[in-house]
């Protein structure tokens, strides 16, 4: 079974991105190119949010151990 979580080694600052990209099955670089349009398209305030609550929320890989 699939789970989210926060990446260990394929993160920037808190592996969020690194996570969604390894769920998904997609490059996390690509995600994290998504996440500054979005950012940068919504005045980046609702992003930030979002990255934190994510940050908090989902478990790192360790973890999941």
């Amino acid at each position: 079974m699939r789970r989210l979580f926060r990446a260990q080694y394929d993160r920037q600052l808190a592996g969020v991105c690194g996570g969604i990209g390894q769920y998904f099955n997609i490059d996390p670089t690509l995600v994290r190119i998504g996440v500054v349009v979005l950012a940068l398209v919504t005045a980046f305030f609702p992003v930030l949010i979002g990255y934190i609550i994510a940050a908090a929320i989902v478990p790192n890989e360790e973890d999941l151990d």
